[in-house]
């Protein structure tokens, strides 16, 4: 039984959902940027509340946004916003946060090592693993290049 190529597509076409991408681009947009305006506002409160600079202020807000996307996540509402801002939630560090601590909370009816220890890193152990490495390997570039009177 042949399938003409002509029907396929049609097929394709029909079984494949609409994608309506301007509509996805605002959410992500939206969603973003509100996570960033809360960063930005929890940095000048920082500041101006307890006069640190801008350096504490923004390492004290990082930590701030993490704690906030890990509890978001335990309460079940952090996927919800990502359900409908996409990209624009898992792009800033609260998406990376959230990609640690989903599967922690997923698995951890399997136990302490074989639940929470070994799926903790299921998402984001390759990316902090390839940032390891590049900035190893990097570091060692930079050292060999001051050896060699490059830099």
């Amino acid at each position: 039984m042949e399938i003409k190529q002509e029907s396929y597509n049609e097929y394709v076409r029909q079984m494949t959902p609409a994608n309506p991408l301007w509509k996805n681009m605002l959410r992500a947009f939206l969603t973003g940027g509100m996570i960033c305006t809360v960063g930005q506002a929890v940095i000048n409160w920082l500041m101006s509340a307890y006069s640190l600079d801008r350096q504490t202020a923004a390492a004290w807000n990082t930590l701030a946004l993490i704690l906030g996307s890990i509890l978001l996540t335990g309460l079940n509402i952090y996927p919800k916003i990502v359900k409908w801002g996409g990209a624009g939630a898992l792009v800033p560090i609260t998406g990376f946060a959230n990609s640690v601590a989903a599967p922690a909370i997923e698995y951890r009816v399997e136990g302490q090592v074989y639940g929470i220890g070994v799926k903790i890193f299921t998402i984001a152990g390759p990316v902090i693993l390839f940032g390891i490495l590049s900035s190893w390997a990097l570091g060692v570039a930079y050292w060999a290049g001051q050896l060699l009177g490059w830099l």
